[in-house]
């Protein structure tokens, strides 16, 4: 549901050391090991918590939001395995699937590429994700209020006029020294300030419903060019250059007639350290013309009706912007 790609992470010679580090070892082990019963306890209680009104609804909601970012967040580099070997036809979240179904299939179809001890954690942290998620979809039926939290598009204040000003706490996107398919350098620096709003899009060229909503971006960025506005697209697959994924983006864009600019920069840039904490896809952030984040990530795509009305609201914040 929530969340993409992710991060990268990360000689002994006499025998006492070998045997201070099995005792370090050993230790570590423990309170890992003590730190998931920890987890474990936590989720089940939150788990059977029953909320009795919907402020107590969107509070749990949201510690449940946040425990699922948690487990994504633990062994990043497996969980970056399990994304990379998603089914390239198959689309990661459907209407009335659960999120966890899709990473237990994944990682089923992955199963080679890990050790035991590693598919069991896996698995483990999936089947969790399965249950939050069945949580989630119950709070949001009879929370409507809970479905609506995460784009709510309210970090931005306005003044008594109603025009948005820099927030002293806005977020602003991380900076880049980038290209665009066709190899011309593209900075954040200048990228931003040259566009009134900037639609920024998080795609891959095997994500279904990313390559679905393409069109619809394509027609955005006409409507936006009329206010100074823009779509930028980032595909995943093609940061650091990667060639190959650039001539397989370059066949996509083409074959659904987008003519914005899509761009990459180094994994190891800030952008692309930002890049690799997006979990589901697509995900779109708008931007305002002084490099701000306005509200929250529209996670999922912009076809859908509430999704559009969310990203609509967003981009009037930020043509209001000073």
């Amino acid at each position: 549901m929530k969340f993409s790609k992710l991060s990268k992470i990360l000689t002994v010679v006499l025998l006492v050391s070998v045997l201070a580090i099995s005792l370090i070892a050993c230790s570590t082990s423990k309170d890992n090991k003590d730190e998931k019963q920890s987890t474990d306890s936590s989720i089940s209680t939150l788990m059977a918590t029953e909320p009795s009104d919907a402020d107590e609804a969107l509070k749990l909601y949201n510690q449940l939001m946040k425990k699922e970012n948690e487990i994504l967040s633990t062994d990043k580099a497996l969980w970056e395995k399990v994304f990379m070997a998603s089914n390239k036809e198959t689309p990661m979240i459907e209407d009335g699937t659960n999120y966890g179904d899709f990473l237990l299939k994944t990682i089923e179809s992955a199963k080679d590429q890990f050790t035991d001890e590693e598919y069991k954690k896996l698995v483990a942290g999936a089947e969790q994700i399965k249950e939050i998620e069945g949580k989630l979809t119950i709070l949001e039926q009879k929370y409507p209020e809970c479905a609506k939290a995460p784009g709510n598009g309210d970090s931005v204040p306005a003044d008594s006029n109603g025009v948005v000003s820099n927030s002293s706490d806005a977020t602003s996107f991380p900076s880049f020294d980038g290209k665009d398919l066709d190899g011309n350098d593209v900075k954040s620096s200048e990228l931003f300030a040259n566009s009134n709003v900037t639609v920024v899009n998080y795609w891959f060229s095997t994500c279904k419903p990313c390559v679905g909503e393409l069109s619809e971006l394509e027609a955005l960025n006409k409507k936006l060019a009329e206010k100074g506005g823009q779509v930028v697209g980032i595909n995943t697959f093609t940061l650091d250059g990667d060639k190959t994924a650039i001539s397989e983006a370059k066949d996509i864009l083409s074959k659904k007639g987008v003519t914005y600019k899509n761009i990459w920069f180094d994994s190891n840039s800030d952008a692309g350290k930002f890049t690799s904490g997006i979990f589901s896809y697509p995900t779109t952030y708008v931007v305002d013309k002084n490099g701000n984040i306005v509200g929250e990530p529209i996670v999922g795509a912009i076809t859908e009706k509430n999704q559009a009305k969310t990203l609509e609201k967003l981009i009037d914040q930020a043509l209001q912007v000073k």
